[in-house]
């Protein structure tokens, strides 16, 4: 496997090899704590979401990957459930041919993988059940007690074998980093005092694997969890998480990272103040600044229903070429968002995409009244 993880030393090396996008302000460091937040991390990152179980796919994705390594994209987001473990997989050969062959330092990227929902490997088994009870029960993997909705666990022992099925596919020794992948899906069965034991649970599983070198930070990828308002059932509050986080790892935790929704339909993580901190309103961005967390933003073109009949007041706001290319730049362009993952399966796809990065961030003052223009 090989060595290593993402260091300042080597994101800033990646990034001096695009001065073009270097300048036009494609790469940030995220508002963090120390380690991160020396980080240089590509403003548009690579999604593994889509996409048929299938060789030919597979093989598109690792060209994608990296045509996107090569091209000035240095996070990648997977998980280990995404096409049953083969995009993962996609990235484990794209980083092995481009390491093996000297173009690309493992230093010099950021890889990010999830777990918690039940993940079949390679294939849709014909039996589901009789490869979850071979594979998962029978060996004490998995407590069925622990599954919530029939597809969703985030016990430790559970946790640590995805870690451990994550590393092998990737082909690396250390994740940089490890998203509890929707937590909020366990609140369709679990009381939220019982829900909090389980996430506590997790992270200090997680605390742990970071002391032993398999992860390098850890967070929670979420769906409605932090967009929703307190009263809805699968709410999951902020400052609630780093209280958590706390708990299982002290003040020096390594729970740095968020990644939830944020597109043009989607703006609930900025605009909605629902999260209180020391007696203050604020959105999940606002507050995930001021505690040091990395935000990703995902479902940037929310599918692709983003990519066309956007309103004129936003073309003329941000002012590029294309309704893809706008909704890539007002993702990318988020006061607090460090990176907007894209879902790109095939090198077309990631030459496309990558346009908006050589345009600088939509000033605050000209994005902010978009809210405003509607």
């Amino acid at each position: 496997m090989i060595s290593g993880f993402a260091t300042p030393e080597g994101t800033a090396r990646y990034r001096s090899r695009f001065p073009n996008l270097g300048e036009a302000g494609h790469f940030r460091r995220p508002q963090s704590v120390p380690g991160v937040g020396q980080l240089w991390l590509s403003s548009i990152g690579l999604g593994t979401y889509l996409g048929e179980p299938t060789a030919q796919v597979d093989a598109q994705y690792q060209e994608a990957i990296a045509t996107a390594l090569r091209s000035g994209i240095n996070l990648l987001d997977t998980a280990i459930n995404y096409r049953h473990q083969r995009s993962e997989r996609s990235i484990g050969a794209a980083l092995k041919e481009l390491t093996a062959n000297g173009e690309l330092n493992r230093d010099e990227i950021l890889v990010c993988t999830k777990a918690g929902f039940l993940a079949f490997d390679g294939d849709m088994p014909a039996d589901m059940r009789g490869y979850f009870m071979r594979e998962y029960v029978q060996p004490g993997i998995l407590d069925p007690q622990q599954v919530a909705g029939g597809s969703h666990c985030m016990s430790a022992r559970y946790l640590a074998d995805q870690i451990e099925r994550s590393r092998r596919n990737l082909g690396l020794e250390t994740i940089d980093v490890f998203y509890v992948h929707n937590p909020e899906s366990q609140l369709v069965e679990v009381e939220r005092p019982a829900f909090r034991e389980r996430l506590q649970a997790a992270f200090a599983r997680l605390e742990e694997a970071v002391k032993q070198g398999k992860i390098r930070y850890y967070g929670i990828a979420t769906w409605n969890g932090l967009r929703l308002q307190e009263e809805e059932r699968d709410y999951i509050s902020l400052a609630g998480l780093l209280g958590i986080a706390q708990a299982a790892g002290g003040e020096q935790h390594h729970f740095r990272f968020l990644q939830l929704p944020f597109n043009l339909g989607m703006t609930e993580a900025f605009a909605r103040a629902n999260h209180l901190l020391d007696g203050e309103r604020m959105s999940a961005i606002k507050l995930a600044a001021r505690a040091g967390l990395t935000v990703v933003g995902s479902a940037t073109l929310h599918q692709g229903q983003l990519i066309r009949n956007l309103p004129e007041f936003v073309r003329q706001g941000l002012g590029m070429a294309g309704d893809a290319a706008n909704a890539i730049q007002f993702s990318r362009s988020a006061p607090g968002l460090t990176t907007c993952l894209i879902g790109m399966g095939s090198k077309d796809h990631v030459l496309a995409n990558l346009g908006p990065a050589s345009h600088p961030p939509t000033s605050p003052d000209q994005w902010a009244k978009l809210f405003g223009a509607r």
